[in-house]
């Protein structure tokens, strides 16, 4: 500090801040004094390395400010202000020392021909590579006003309010100090004694007419647990490092220290940077993925003779697919990466006759990092169906049979036995009869009876409604010569109601009903809403069919179904 007068009087020194102003603009400004410890401390506003704050103020154009201040061996500080024109303002902080010793070996640089302005070392964010101002290193005679660093090769950057930085590399030996002129290169080199009586030393010194910065080497380490994984997987990264303000992994700010599970997708270079004014230290490491699926799939026995009424069979599909994280087989659908399953097979043939046919089996395994396999595997079925085994199939196709529609409020509690007009008791009766041919294939097949009501009543009186139309058809069932425990009943009152648009898409599949009957319906859709929900449905138990909702049309007793007028030849009492 040989060029500096020593003053605690703030009037000393008025400094512009960023961007010269035009003198009519004056006006518009006001003044901040930032009153910090250590008071060397250097004053950074918005973004601009402005001045130390010792025995300085600054003058700011009216308006909101960021104030960044940075010290050597002490966390960064930053303060928002609120300047008002014509008016002080005063802000006060105390910068927190980052705690410990530095040993060596050093070296050190002298800097002449700039005592105002900042100095960084080895990058350009002040927040990461800030050492001090040049007023600290300008001085080796009695008072040593040093900037230490350690041995090596150093970037060097100077940099003050309005002026463009100036950057020089510096080689700083152990026990030599470089002599630097701002602006314009590196002068001498001299011995430097000093350094080798030097042992353990603060970050930050300074007396009356001295200062000491000493900084730190950067140290680091970096490695990653694994080199290879399979995908899904994870590795570990884990690293540590001293002496660095700014560390990151792939750009991605993380602690000095740690250690993090990482799970790619693919083979990924992490790169670890740990910055600071000791030196910038670089790493990587590659976790590589292995995303290949291996799988395999198989059916055994591979081949199932079968002969009679029902030829089947049954064979176990097993696969496997390792490092798959979606695997699915056709027809078994989704599964888990490997096991095993029993399928029971029949051939597609229904009609009597040899049968050679190939059932198909396919893996299909994929994983999150972009690998895939697909496997198949074939069971041949051979044979022969019987006629028997025909009979039955007409016998199922026979069986889809319409569902039993009745008149509104029928049967009574009075008469549960009546309700079912002669149209639907014609179609109970060949319903019976079919079901009982079809007893003599499949003893164990049941009739599950399913009864509605219309939305008109009470929940619970059509609850009861629906269960005596369930009982009652079971009973004519019963009359027919169905064993009654063959028969289920089922009664779901108003709810699971069929709205307009099912009725209407009914009615035109309903190969009974004609183009004019239609229409009717469309015309008059609410009555034909209720007369649909009025019905039992019939499920065979052997295949899960149920009956076809198809509206008896043309029937003779449609009148009582619907619960309208009987029309005379020639009109109609729905219009």
């Amino acid at each position: 500090m040989r060029f500096r007068q020593v003053s605690l009087l703030i009037s000393w020194v008025a400094l512009v801040l960023i961007g010269m102003q035009p003198a009519s603009a004056k006006s518009d400004r006001g003044y901040l004094v930032v009153h910090v410890s250590p008071p060397q401390t250097y004053i950074y506003a918005d973004g601009e390395p402005v001045v130390e704050a010792n025995g300085h103020y600054i003058i700011l154009t009216a308006g909101q400010h960021t104030i960044n201040m940075y010290n050597y061996g002490y966390k960064p500080e930053t303060r928002i202000v609120m300047i008002k024109a014509h008016k002080w303002w005063n802000i006060r902080v105390e910068m927190q020392p980052i705690p410990g010793m530095i040993s060596g070996p050093w070296g050190c640089i002298t800097l002449e021909g700039a005592p105002r302005a900042a100095v960084l070392l080895n990058g350009k964010d002040p927040a990461v590579f800030f050492v001090g101002h040049g007023d600290e290193f300008n001085n080796e005679w009695l008072w040593h006003q040093e900037l230490v660093v350690p041995p090596g090769k150093h970037e060097l950057t100077v940099e003050y309010l309005n002026s463009e930085p100036w950057t020089i590399p510096v080689d700083v030996q152990a026990n030599q100090r470089v002599v630097v002129d701002a602006y314009k290169g590196v002068r001498k080199t001299v011995p430097w004694p000093r350094g080798q009586q030097l042992t353990e030393m603060p970050r930050f010194h300074a007396g009356i007419a001295s200062a000491e910065v000493v900084v730190e080497k950067v140290k680091a380490e970096f490695a990653a647990s694994t080199g290879q994984v399979n995908c899904g997987d994870s590795a570990h990264l884990k690293w540590s490092s001293t002496g660095a303000p700014e560390t990151e992994i792939n750009g991605t700010p993380v602690s000095a220290s740690g250690e993090e599970a990482v799970q790619p997708k693919q083979s990924t270079d992490y790169k670890f940077r740990a910055a600071g004014p000791g030196g910038v230290y670089t790493s990587d490491a590659t976790v590589n993925v292995n995303n290949s699926i291996q799988a395999s799939l198989s059916v055994s026995p591979s081949e199932i003779h079968g002969e009679g009424a029902s030829p089947q069979g049954t064979a176990t599909v097993t696969w496997s697919a390792p490092n798959a994280d979606s695997v699915s087989v056709d027809p078994l659908g989704s599964v888990g990466p490997s096991g095993s399953r029993e399928v029971h097979v029949t051939p597609t043939k229904t009609s009597a006759g040899p049968v050679d046919e190939n059932v198909m089996y396919i893996l299909h395994a994929s994983n999150a990092c972009g690998g895939s396999d697909t496997r198949t595997a074939t069971l041949h079925l051979t044979g022969g169906v019987m006629q028997a085994a025909a009979n039955e199939t007409a016998l199922e196709t026979k069986l889809n049979i319409d569902s039993i529609y009745f008149p509104t409020d029928w049967p009574t509690v009075k008469d549960p036995q009546s309700g079912l007009v002669p149209s639907q008791q014609s179609r109970v009766g060949e319903d019976a009869s079919d079901f009982k041919k079809y007893l003599g294939h499949r003893p164990d097949a049941t009739l599950i009876l399913e009864a509605y009501c219309d939305v008109r009543g009470t929940v619970k009186y059509n609850q009861s409604l629906s269960e005596r139309r369930a009982e009652l058809v079971k009973n004519f069932l019963v009359q027919q010569g169905i064993p009654p425990e063959q028969i289920v009943t089922k009664a779901y009152g108003k709810t699971k109601q069929l709205d307009d648009k099912q009725v209407v898409d009914l009615a035109v599949q309903n190969p009974d009903a004609t183009p004019e009957e239609r229409r009717r319906m469309l015309r008059n859709i609410i009555i034909f809403q209720w007369a649909n929900n009025r019905r039992v449905d019939i499920r065979l138990s052997t295949t899960g069919e149920i009956s076809q909702r198809f509206y008896p049309f043309n029937s003779a007793d449609l009148h009582v179904l619907l619960g309208v007028k009987e029309p005379t030849k020639g009109t109609a009492s729905l219009k």
